[in-house]
């Protein structure tokens, strides 16, 4: 007997129940995205490598260690497993002059790749929803998205698990200075960091405030603040953001310790956290970048954004109660093959009234067929055997109501349901 092949660590199946909550929780994302005027773009999984390094940034440990890269054998091309959303999406803005009318905002939805240690929540191979606003430098438009953002944790009754936590991190020279006064500071505690935060010290010192060591709290909580050293433009676009936060009921919290490892962040920086994900706490962050369009080869042009990782969100909601809207309107139970024809008949103009029809497709017995009908959940059961088929007969069971059963003409049928759902 051949070995079983299993699929390749990190990369996994979404079994059909878990399937059902992605399926609500991109419905909901697409219905509120609908209602702020973004507009879907899809975008390759490949990229060319260079895309990546001169985006996320070489010094990035996405860059340095986990991106899965290759040298194609056909031209030699450096090509590259998209490890996040934002560089490939601001490729397809400046590539098909998108901003030429004026601003756009933009979303995107799939796969992403990073070679890392698997565990609950992080996995090789994950998925991310994605947007971006390019063309728009006022405070408003981070507002727009983290306010876009709580209304979707409230469409999905998750806005009890998961708090919000901003900070700004200045603009390029706010940060030039900054990292100088940090490595300085680190310098000095050099005793206490571990050896992840040495290799960092020189290349991302600005990642070693993101450490979760226990050891390292203390001196991280003590370390300079970046907030407290920006320029007066820049402090003043983050005071205007939080006033419309506010004034739009978005509780937050001021983390003077939140950045950012990727290089074109500037000013805003958010991230959403739950404390039920363990280490994996982040559901989704972003932030502004207005370097980045031009770092990739387009005119100057601010820009802000955030991504969702969604296998978190759907942990979140594994334990939720997501109602009826994937189970059946209703099961026909049919005994024999004339019935089961009949079935099929009455199924399609059910479904031509947009009702979600399942009909029984196995010879099992009527008490077997009427336990898968309760298990599906479907709301009303249909029973077709000789006796009704000859009489042109329907026998209706109202399985989620009072479990009455009914005698209804087959002509009857859809104004019986009509009444009845």
């Amino acid at each position: 007997m051949a070995n079983k092949i299993q699929s390749i660590k990190g990369f996994y199946d979404v079994a059909p129940d878990i399937q059902k909550i992605w399926r609500f929780f991109e419905s909901s994302c697409l219905s509120i995205f609908d209602q702020y005027g973004f507009e879907e773009i899809g975008l390759p999984i490949i990229e060319a490598t260079d895309l990546f390094e001169a985006g996320v940034g070489t010094h990035t440990d996405i860059v340095e260690k986990e991106m899965y890269s290759w040298v194609d054998k056909l031209n030699d091309d450096k090509l590259t497993l998209r490890p996040e959303g934002t560089a490939g999406c601001v490729r397809a803005v400046v590539q098909g002059s998108l901003t030429y009318n004026g601003p756009i905002k933009l979303f995107y939805r799939g796969a992403m790749f990073r070679h890392e240690n698997v565990q609950k929540g992080r996995q090789r191979q994950f998925h991310q929803l994605g947007v971006e606003s390019f063309g728009l430098t006022d405070p408003s438009s981070d507002a727009e998205q983290i306010i876009m953002l709580n209304r979707l944790w409230k469409a999905l009754g998750l806005e009890k698990k998961i708090h919000l936590e901003i900070n700004s991190i200045g603009d390029a020279a706010d940060r030039e200075k900054y990292r100088d006064e940090l490595i300085h500071y680190f310098e000095e505690n050099m005793d206490v960091l571990d050896d992840d935060a040495k290799r960092r010290l020189h290349k991302n010192p600005l990642r070693i405030l993101d450490s979760k060591n226990p050891l390292m709290q203390d001196m991280l909580d003590k370390a300079p603040k970046l907030i407290d050293s920006i320029n007066e433009e820049a402090k003043n676009h983050f005071n205007t953001l939080c006033q419309i936060l506010s004034d739009n009921q978005v509780n937050f919290k001021l983390n003077k310790r939140l950045v950012r490892g990727l290089d074109y962040y500037n000013r805003t920086v958010f991230e959403w956290i739950t404390s039920e994900l363990g280490s994996q706490g982040t559901v989704a962050g972003g932030g502004r970048y207005d370097y980045l369009v031009e770092r990739l080869g387009g005119k100057p042009t601010a820009a802000c954004g955030f991504a969702i990782g969604i296998e978190r969100i759907i942990l979140l909601l594994e334990n939720a109660s997501l109602g009826s809207s994937f189970y059946p309107d209703i099961y026909i139970v049919n005994l024999g093959n004339e019935s089961r024809d009949k079935a099929f008949m009455i199924a399609e103009s059910l479904r031509d009234q947009s009702y979600k029809v399942s009909v029984n497709l196995d010879s099992g017995s009527f008490k077997s067929q009427m336990k898968k009908a309760d298990k599906s959940n479907a709301k009303i059961a249909l029973i077709i055997g000789e006796n009704e088929l000859k009489n042109k007969l329907i026998q209706v069971k109202l399985i989620r109501k009072d479990g009455s059963q009914t005698e209804v003409k087959e002509s009857d049928i859809i104004s019986f349901i009509n009444n009845n759902i």
